[in-house]
This record gives C-alpha cells, structure tokens and sequence, in this order.
C-alpha cells in the first residue's frame, strides 16, 4: 500500500513543497516566497498551509513532513539551531510543523537531505556510500554511509566544503582560508576567469563578456576553452585540478562507491568529467582496480532537495 510524505525546502528566497509517494513518485510540488523578514512562526504557517494544499490537490494523506534547512541543525530534535539565511537562532521548527498540521515532522541541513535525494531517487539507491557535492556560492552537499546520512557530531558535521586545499591561500566565508569552497564553487571560478582576464587583455574571454567583466559567469571559462582559446584553457584546467584536491581527498577519506556531482557547472560534461575523473584515478590512495570509484552528475536537478527532505521524513518514521 502506498503512503506519502512531504518535502519542504527551505530558502531564502522560496520555500518549495512537494508530495512523494513511498515508490518514489513525485506527485506534485509549488513553491511560495520566503519573506524571510517575518518572525519564524509565520514562515513555519506557511509552510503547513503549503504542504496542506498540496496535499488535498492530489487527494492524499500523509505521513510524515521532512525539512531541509539551511545552517546547523540539531536534527535529533527537529531545532535549526542557526540559520544565517533567514536569521534563525535556535527554532524549534518540528514543533510548530508538528503542532499545526498533526503528524510527525522532521528537520536536517539541507545539502544533506538533498545528498539523501540524490542518492536514493536519483540514483535509484543504486549506491550505498555516496559523496554528494554542490557547486554554487559555495561548495555543500552531504554523506551517505551505508544508506544513511552521515551527519558528525551533533548534525553540524559533513560541511564538505571548509577543508583546506591549500594552506593560506584565498580567503573563505567561514574565516579560515585555503578552503574546497575557495576554490572549486562556481564563485571560485568567476573569481578565477576575472582575474586571469585582467592579466590577458587580448583573451578571447572578454569578447564572449562582450567587454564587460562583470559579465563572467561559470560558464564563460569553458565557452573560452571551445573557442580555443589559451587563458581560458589554463583557467579550466587549474579549476579541475583544485576540484580534483578536494574530491580526492573526500575519496581517501571516505571511500564512497560514487561521487555525485550537481550545480550549473556540471553541464559542461565530458569538458569537466574526463579530466576529473583521470585525475581522480590517478592519485586516488590504492588505486581503483580493487575499489573502483563512479563520479557522476546529479539527476534531480532544483528537486533533490524536496525528494531528500521526503525521504528524511520517510526513514525517520519508520526509524530506516
């Protein structure tokens, strides 16, 4: 028999919901407008209200609501314990879910809930011990170990993105510097074409900015590279290589099956995976005959994060 669970997605823009069934189906999903400004009571209404239309839309009843949230999240107890997006500090959110809509509600960092979509709908549980990593902003995403999420300490673990690659070097958000995030975000790698431009004014760079360096964004390198040019070319490659440093040493230290890979990035395909994955197999602590590694592109695209939150309620519940 087919039960149903809610995922809830929560940013600073948009809160987004869906309905999943228990096969992995999702039934339906909508977003709504943060206003992020409001006191977390309101926003958490919102959210209820949500996931209630969604529900009476395609006629079912759930069982669970799962949350991913941003910040450091005490999920043993459903508190965002901090959430610098919205301002949250210490909200017991599960309890004001729980409360208005009547069944249980559960809460987790949410790169680690959407590592939980990707790696079972996305990927169809295909893989058991997977690194999920985003390239945005930043550098998140999550652990799964045997299944389950890997969360360290008190759930504020798995931040995937604060280990250093390279000792004193660029500046990170968290104060420290040299971090993954530094150098392998997509913001790492506008930083990195702007800065390679300036030195090289006759790069082909500036005619795909149309002469505006604000203009560069994640893809401008790659576009560079297929024009041949040569600064473009060692920006790519350079970026790949501090990608790389940071995979591998999440590989050395975890020994997924799979690495999954998602952001806006990655639609450059084969131009990023091939010397990735080569670098990867080159360095990578014993080799890959004995314990090969898969390194793959997210699935879900903007849904993993909803797919995991329902999955989080799901395993949860039935204490999976």
């Amino acid at each position: 028999m087919k039960k149903y669970y809610a995922g809830l997605d929560l940013g600073g823009t948009f809160i987004k919901g869906a309905i999943i069934d228990s096969e992995g189906n999702l039934l339906i999903k909508d977003k709504i407008p943060t206003k992020k400004e409001r006191p977390y009571t309101e926003i958490a209404k919102d959210m209820c209200n949500l996931v209630s239309t969604l529900a009476n839309k395609v006629g079912v009843k759930i069982e669970a609501v799962g949350l991913g949230s941003p910040g450091a999240i005490d999920s043993a107890n459903g508190v965002v314990i901090y959430n610098n997006n919205i301002g949250w500090k210490k909200v017991g959110i599960y309890k004001e879910i729980t409360n208005n809509l009547n069944v249980p509600s559960f809460v987790a960092n949410d790169a680690n809930v959407a590592a939980l979509g990707e790696q079972y709908y996305g990927f169809k549980n295909k893989y058991k011990d997977v690194i999920f990593i985003t390239l945005g902003t930043g550098v998140g995403g999550g652990i799964i170990i045997d299944g389950n999420l890997f969360e360290g300490y008190k759930s504020v673990g798995a931040e995937i993105g604060h280990a250093v690659i390279k000792m004193g070097g660029e500046p990170c958000m968290c104060g420290r510097k040299g971090c993954f995030e530094a150098y392998a975000s997509a913001s790492a790698l506008v930083r990195q074409t702007k800065k390679a431009m300036l030195k090289n004014k006759d790069s082909k760079l500036w005619e795909i900015a149309q002469n505006d360096i604000e203009n560069v964004d994640g893809k401008t390198a790659f576009d560079g590279v297929r024009m041949g040019d040569k600064t473009a070319k060692k920006v790519v490659d350079t970026y790949i290589k501090y990608l790389a440093e940071g995979v591998l040493n999440l590989c050395n230290e975890f020994r997924p099956e799979a690495v999954i890979l998602g952001g806006g990035i990655c639609a450059e395909g084969e131009m990023l995976f091939k010397p990735l994955k080569k670098i990867v197999e080159k360095y990578i602590y014993g080799g890959v005959e004995y314990a090969p590694i898969e390194i793959l592109t997210a699935t879900l695209g903007n849904d993993a994060g909803v797919y995991g939150a329902a999955r989080l309620a799901m395993m949860r519940l039935n204490n999976q």
